[in-house]
């Protein structure tokens, strides 16, 4: 078991922080989908305490990496890592009793290297998780109106294509309206270092 480590999380883990800080229910547990290396979740969890927060992701290596970041952060509230596929038909989480209901989403880095599908079942399984008044924090690269808010972001959208054709930065309306559909609202779009966005949605 190793810890795997993404550059760009030492990056933007303390701009995400003050965000999730202003915006996170005081209490509960915090389910992150797509945890990846599991750095963000090793550094949110102490510095978001007393809520919970819940690692998860569908791939094995990710999910060790996310327990050995677990076991060297030595921090209780920072609960086992999950396998989770945002397209099942429903979720481990759902038969797991936490400590405190599920009363917040995070999903960082997700939705432009996912087929768009994957959005549309972090949203199914989100309806089906979150009570009223519950969030979902939404990071990453967005087009708005269209158009890309860089060219970097341009450049970047090319890239995940050619890696897979399923992939790209995604129209931000259209997730809104991905979200809407499945009850939830759009509180904030919160501009981010290196042209990304923090997208707040609050369940009606």
């Amino acid at each position: 078991m190793s810890k795997r480590y993404a550059p760009a999380t030492e990056r933007n883990r303390d701009a995400i922080l003050g965000v999730l800080q202003t915006y996170l229910p005081e209490q509960g547990a915090v389910l992150e989908v797509s945890a990846g290396t599991g750095q963000h979740a090793a550094f949110f969890a102490p510095r978001l305490a007393p809520r919970y927060w819940l690692p998860t992701d569908v791939d094995e290596i990710s999910l060790s990496s996310i327990q050995a970041w677990r076991e060297t952060s030595q921090t209780s509230n920072l609960l086992a890592p999950q396998r989770l596929d945002v397209l099942d038909t429903r979720w481990q989480v759902e038969d797991t009793e936490l400590p405190e209901p599920v009363s917040a989403m995070v999903n960082i880095n997700m939705v432009h290297i996912a087929p768009w599908r994957c959005c549309e079942g972090l949203f199914v399984g989100a309806e089906r998780i979150l009570l009223a008044q519950a969030v979902v924090l939404m990071y990453g690269p967005f087009k708005q109106g269209g158009e890309h808010t860089s060219p970097s972001n341009a450049a970047f959208d090319q890239q995940l294509k050619a890696q897979d054709a399923r992939w790209g930065v995604r129209d931000l309306e259209a997730v809104i309206d991905v979200a809407k559909a499945r009850g939830f609202s759009s509180e904030a779009v919160i501009p981010m270092p290196a042209n990304n966005l923090m997208v707040i949605f609050t369940r009606a």
